[in-house]
């Protein structure tokens, strides 16, 4: 798929932050249904398209790569590697098949690019990654001998010796092991670990998110109080937000009341039967309304604007412990932004992104299947994709 020029958004809404590490370029080299594509990402992104253009499978690859940011293991993010590759890419002669993905992450560093080769076919391994700044390469690994699991990996160093080479495991980023492997002692190994220290960062704080209102209707048991992607422990994580801070809480309540039918005084959780809450709208006049009675597009209203009002310590996140929170940005990526909400609550949820993100604490990427509605927004960049 080829994405098409962008639309800017509002140059008042994207003034960098340049002590906040964030991602701002996708590249789908070649994975599932992208070549050659490049996806370049404002603070609120749209994606647009029909179904078939790959909307879906560009999330799933920066999800992909936050996750490999993290430390987690190939096999654990791509369970079904096979899918990724191109439909129509050849085996070479040694019946190998794979795909290709990368990001930009700016920030104080400057713009840091990350790209990643990931040998799909007959087994799945990392074969090859780059990190790269202002044209210098800082990283690079290769896969040398098909018969060992490990890469061979070459830093900057720009001491007495102008690269390190040491073997890297293929089934991990190289990337976030460099702190555990370059001291620091040079000017060149201090570049190398800013530069992964500012990719990792951006990467790390990304939720993925596509509320299912079949499970959101259901009592659930009381657990950790993090919201999961799916958003299937609404009540539990209501109880919560609505006890922390009563400031946010009535923000929350402003927005579900412009975007569900009917008054709304209050959200809340109340216990039931058995150990388990449920999340209800107080009405005001005595009756409240649980959550098994709204509409499909009510719940997903409800679900993204919690998202929106909240951060990583409330959703199922794992940013970086070591960096304060005041340098990180939460990325909320939206498959289905759109789905099931009439002209009403899309429009009251891009207004609410656009604020939260123009705060600079959040960064957000919604998959559409029509932008015309976004029209006229401030500060919102349309991506088109082309099948």
């Amino acid at each position: 798929m080829a994405a098409s020029p962008v639309s800017p958004a509002s140059p008042a809404s994207v003034a960098p932050l340049p002590d906040r590490p964030r991602v701002t370029q996708l590249r789908l080299s070649a994975f599932a249904g992208h070549r050659g594509a490049v996806l370049r990402f404002g603070p609120l992104t749209v994606l647009a398209g029909p179904s078939g253009s790959g909307k879906t499978t560009a999330l799933r690859a920066y999800d992909a790569l936050a996750r490999l940011g993290g430390g987690a293991e190939l096999g654990a993010v791509f369970p079904d590697p096979a899918a990724c590759v191109p439909e129509r890419a050849r085996p070479d002669a040694q019946h190998r098949r794979g795909f290709r993905i990368g990001c930009t992450a700016d920030g104080a560093a400057g713009p840091v690019r990350l790209d990643v080769a990931v040998q799909a076919e007959p087994e799945l391994r990392i074969v090859g990654e780059r990190l790269t700044a202002d044209g210098v390469v800082l990283l690079e690994t290769a896969l040398r001998d098909p018969g060992r699991r490990t890469v061979q990996a070459a830093w900057h160093t720009a001491g007495s010796a102008p690269v390190t080479r040491a073997p890297l495991p293929d089934d991990r980023l190289g990337t976030p092991l460099l702190p555990l492997r370059v001291a620091g002692k040079t000017d060149g190994q201090r570049r190398v670990l800013a530069a992964a220290e500012q990719m990792v960062v951006a990467l790390r704080s990304v939720f993925a998110c596509d509320p299912r209102p079949g499970r959101m209707r259901e009592p659930v048991p009381t657990g950790s109080g993090r919201l999961l992607g799916g958003c299937d422990n609404l009540a539990d994580v209501l109880g919560r937000t609505r006890a922390e801070c009563g400031r946010r809480h009535a923000q929350l309540v402003a927005a579900v009341r412009a975007g569900c039918t009917g008054p709304v005084e209050d959200v809340l959780a109340e216990p039931v039967a058995g150990g388990v809450v449920r999340a209800v709208l107080d009405r005001g006049d005595g009756i409240r309304t649980g959550l098994a009675r709204l509409g499909y597009g009510e719940l997903r209203y409800l679900a993204h604007a919690l998202v929106l009002f909240t951060g990583p310590g409330v959703l199922e996140v794992d940013p970086v412990g070591e960096v304060p929170a005041a340098l990180q940005t939460l990325t909320v990526l939206a498959d289905g932004f759109d789905r099931g909400l009439d002209v009403r609550q899309r429009t009251e949820l891009l207004r609410l992104a656009a604020r939260m993100c123009d705060r600079g604490h959040i960064r957000f990427v919604g998959a559409v299947a029509d932008a015309s509605w976004t029209a006229g927004a401030d500060g919102v960049t349309v991506v088109h994709l082309n099948p």
